[in-house]
This record gives structure tokens, C-alpha cells and sequence, in this order.
């Protein structure tokens, strides 16, 4: 399959085009800066993308997007989170609508899309609740998808949730910080935290490509999602060091800004539609995850 990657420079991008190469599909990165040898260049937010490039492809993926972690008391940083994510999207799914092949549109998205649920099980059925901003940015973002969808595209939602990996964020910083003796869990402990290895949301997200009937919202986590709690025993486990710090709530309120909800939210997420499509996940669950993330072959 011919794939046409936005946000392929990222850390999921870089490692989706990676796999893509070695099972020997061909990749298209979109770009904004001058174009290299097999890259398309475009501005989302100056221009449209052209339909000759929607049509040599089979698959489109949406990757792109400023970064979560920033200053959460700017209103910048708000903005740019929620329009580089519409924005991109709205761009692919009006040029896939356009186009004569109708390619599948694989858009990224987050399971902070829910909201807090408190213990509840949530699968994709689940409505999106409270106005938290990744909540509000992740409503956003799904709607953009329409005109791909209304012009009769396979649009697959990637609900995903953090991504647990050394080399990037959050456990990049997590780590260092438990190493050091200073990991603790965040407010009471209880609230369901959803995450997956990066080999399974590539994998993950390569099943949906070639799953010609699958279509909709998937939470991209893995089956057995922990508490904050167990999350900091696991973690503190792994890398050999007591975690007894504790930061209440109203600290983490203060500290964090529009960010605090998705660090004190309770989103226990389950992948009931990956898993019924057929998908195997190799990090099940959080000690998995860890084992995975933390490795140093990573």
C-alpha cells in the first residue's frame, strides 16, 4: 500500500514510517519545509492540498499537531493545540472528499476525548463529557473528519492515549524523575491513567490500514488499564526506587492549568473495537508496557 503520512517528523510518525518501510509499503511524507527526494510539501493553513496527491495513495494518516506539553497557562498554547489539529484534518478530509480514489483516512485523535468517567468501563460507545480542553480539542478534531466521511471514505478515528516510551513523553520525563527517587502518585491515586506501547499503536494502527470493514472511533490503549496507583508501583518497580511522594490535588490543579484534568481525570478506556477487529496486543497490560517503554534496546 501506498501511505501519505502528516506529521511524519514526529516521534509516532518517525516510528509508523519506520515499520511502513520495513514491511515494504511506500511512504509519502507531507512536509512544510522544502521537500526532499519522495516528500510533498503543503501549508494547512494556507492553501489545499492538491488532488493528484490524494490520488496516487491508498491510505492517509493525521499524525500532526503542536505539542501537548507546553505552558498550560498560555492561551496561545491552547489555541495552536486545538488548530493544528482541526486544521490538518479539516485539509486531508476535504482532499480526500475531492478526490476520485477515496483513500482511507486514518486521523489521529485522544481518548481525552471522554472525559472523566469515573471507574465506568468506556469503550467507543461511550459519549464524550465536561469541557476539559483536550476534551473540547478532541470534539473538534473528530468533526473535522466529515467531509471525508460524507463523501463515502473508511475514516478510522485513533483515539489514542499516551504512548510509553523512553524516548519520548511522558515517560521520558517519568523516568528520570522515579530514578531519581522523586516519583509519587498524583491526587488520590484512584483515577484510571490509559496508555500503550509504541509497537502497539504502530501495529495497531497498520492493522486498520489493511482491515477493509473497519471504520469509527478505536481507543487506542491497552486492554488492562491501570490506576495512577498502579501505575506508580509499577514504574517505581522497574527502575529499582521507592515512589513515596504524593502531590494533592489543589497543588496539581494550580500547577498544571488546563492541563489537570487529563493528570486527575479517570478515563478507563477499553479497545473493544480493536480487540473485535482481530487485533493481538503484545503489551496487554501496564507491567508490559513498562517492560517495553523502559527498554534499552528502545
Amino acid at each position: 500500500m501506498h501511505f501519505l503520512i502528516a506529521g511524519s517528523s514526529g516521534f509516532l510518525g518517525t516510528r509508523l514510517r519506520e515499520r511502513l518501510t520495513v514491511l515494504g509499503h511506500d511512504v509519502t511524507p507531507l512536509v512544510r519545509r522544502p521537500p526532499g527526494p519522495g516528500e510533498v510539501r503543503w501549508d494547512p493553513y494556507l492553501a489545499r492540498l492538491g488532488p493528484e496527491v490524494i490520488d496516487s495513495v491508498d491510505v492517509v494518516v493525521n499524525v500532526a499537531g503542536s505539542p501537548t506539553a507546553g505552558n498550560p497557562h498560555s492561551k496561545n498554547w491552547a489555541e495552536n493545540l486545538m488548530s493544528s489539529r482541526v486544521t490538518t484534518t479539516r485539509v486531508l478530509a476535504e482532499a480526500i472528499a475531492g478526490s476520485d480514489t477515496k483513500p482511507v483516512f486514518l486521523a489521529g485523535n485522544a481518548v481525552g476525548i471522554y472525559g472523566d468517567h469515573g471507574s465506568e468501563r468506556i469503550t467507543e460507545e461511550t459519549h464524550s463529557s465536561g469541557d476539559a480542553l483536550l476534551a473540547r480539542v478532541s470534539r473538534a478534531w473528530q468533526a473535522a473528519t466529515q467531509p471525508a466521511r460524507q463523501a463515502g471514505a473508511r475514516v478510522c478515528i485513533l483515539r489514542t492515549s499516551p504512548v510509553y516510551d523512553r524516548r519520548s513523553q511522558p515517560l521520558g520525563a517519568l523516568r528520570l524523575q522515579f530514578k531519581a527517587g522523586l516519583g509519587g502518585r498524583l491526587g488520590d491515586g484512584r483515577q484510571f491513567v490509559p496508555l500503550i506501547s509504541t509497537r502497539d499503536w504502530v501495529d495497531a494502527v497498520v492493522h486498520l490500514a489493511g482491515k477493509q470493514d473497519a471504520s469509527g472511533p478505536f481507543n487506542l490503549c491497552c486492554e488492562q488499564v491501570p490506576t495512577n496507583a498502579e501505575l506508580t508501583r509499577e514504574l517505581a518497580h522497574q527502575v529499582h526506587r521507592p515512589a513515596v511522594m504524593h502531590v494533592p490535588a489543589p497543588v496539581l490543579r494550580a500547577a498544571a492549568g488546563e492541563m489537570a484534568p487529563e493528570l486527575l481525570n479517570s478515563v478507563n478506556t477499553y479497545p473493544k473495537a480493536l480487540l473485535d477487529s482481530g487485533f493481538t496486543f503484545r503489551d496487554p497490560d501496564i507491567a508490559a508496557v513498562l517492560r517495553e517503554g523502559l527498554s534499552p534496546s528502545r
